[in-house]
């Protein structure tokens, strides 16, 4: 599935725009990856801003990592800074 096939899913989608160079990124992947595993109902998807600066633009994505919640094409949140408790508590409060 495409970043944008994800974006216009009803369900939420969970865009985590990150860097190979930036450290906290590295620090909440294992996470995100987990959170992907353990809950089926949400599209988890990664993006790095340097393979793909046009959708990081897009999304006026500004540090890494930033976490962007979308529902049925429409942002409804967005987190930045590698934060696991918040990024689960907004992920519950958007499903």
């Amino acid at each position: 599935m495409s970043l944008g096939d994800a974006a216009l899913q009803a369900k939420l989608t969970v865009i985590d725009f990150t860097a190979t160079w930036c450290g906290p990124c590295r620090a909440i992947a294992p996470m995100f990856e987990a959170l992907s595993k353990e809950i089926d109902d949400v599209v988890f998807v990664k993006c790095d801003v340097d393979e793909a600066p046009g959708i990081a633009q897009r999304f006026s994505v500004s540090a890494m990592p930033t976490f962007v919640f979308v529902k049925a094409g429409a942002v409804v949140d967005r987190l930045q800074g590698a934060n696991p408790q918040r990024l689960r508590e907004l992920i519950e409060e958007h499903m």
